[in-house]
This record gives C-alpha cells, structure tokens and sequence, in this order.
C-alpha cells in the first residue's frame, strides 16, 4: 500500500471519528469527468442530468445515488473546478472519487472540510475510462448523511467506524 494510500485511509477515518453528519441538501458527490466512459458525447461536466444513464460507465450509477439520496452531484474537469465546487458555503461535507494523488490534492485545497475520498480504479490507465466502487461511494454517503431517507440508521461496513466507539 502506498503512503498516498495510507494518508486517505487516514483521513476517512478521521472523517468518520468526527462524525460529520450533514443534510442532503449540504453533501456534495464529486467525481473526475474521467468516470465518463470516453466514447459518451453528452457535456456531463456542464451537470449530471444530461447523462443519458446508459449504463457503460459508472456515471450512471452516481446519478442514481444523487437521486436516491437527494444530494448534489458534480463531475469535475480539473482541480480548479473541483476546488471551486468544494468551496461554496452552502457544501459541508463532499464524498470524493478520484485518483490518489488528486484526492490528497483535494482534501488539503478543502480543508477544514470533511471529505471522504473514494479512491477510483483505472483499467485503461490514468485519466480514462476509470471506475469506482459504487457501494463503497454508497457507503460513505450514507454514513455522512444525518439521517438517510428512509429514515433507518445508515449500515456500514464490517468493520467500520460505529458511533462513539473508538
């Protein structure tokens, strides 16, 4: 494991031992534009609705986490826009998905800020066609929720942190 690696783990766990709890409306999913499968030609990063949710990527499968959850959603094309997006008072806490080092580049840039980073997969190389664990993503929105919709306690993982237990 990579001391990048180390240092996000880290943070998620800091994350959930301060127990941030926000309002949907608060909670910002952020994601690369490199999720977006690179042969899809809807401008996605203009604003999720314009994807056409047809499965290929796992863009698909975030919007319907933002619907679910009723939380905002954004695919980022660079760090600036990232950082932008982060920045807005109205933003608590971001479930963040992206590559390693963009995703310690983001936590420092948002800092006080929680942020729970997601790490992505990369089976055609950096910056391409990348992938994520959508129940991992799941699990970090549902654990930064003040209460989820359905208004049962979130599950976690085995594992996970649980409420005031170190």
């Amino acid at each position: 494991m990579s001391l990048l690696s180390r240092i996000i783990r880290w943070n998620n766990w800091l994350t959930r031992r301060r127990g941030v709890r926000v309002p949907p409306g608060n909670l910002l999913l952020l994601a690369p534009r490199c999720l977006q499968n690179s042969a899809c030609k809807r401008p996605v990063t203009d604003g999720l609705a314009a994807c056409a949710r047809c499965g290929r990527c796992d863009v698909s499968a975030l919007v319907g986490l933002c619907k679910q959850f009723g939380i905002r959603g954004r695919l980022a094309g660079g760090g600036r826009q990232a950082i932008g997006d982060v920045r807005r008072p109205d933003v608590g806490a971001v479930v963040a998905i992206a590559c390693e080092q963009e995703l310690w580049d983001g936590i420092r840039a948002a800092f006080p800020k929680p942020v729970y980073a997601v790490c992505n997969r990369r089976p055609r190389g950096p910056c391409r066609d990348t992938a994520v664990d959508v129940a991992e993503v799941r699990a970090a929105i549902e654990a930064m929720l003040i209460e989820p919709l359905s208004g049962e306690p979130p599950e976690r993982p085995a594992g996970a942190w649980r409420g005031g237990e170190g």
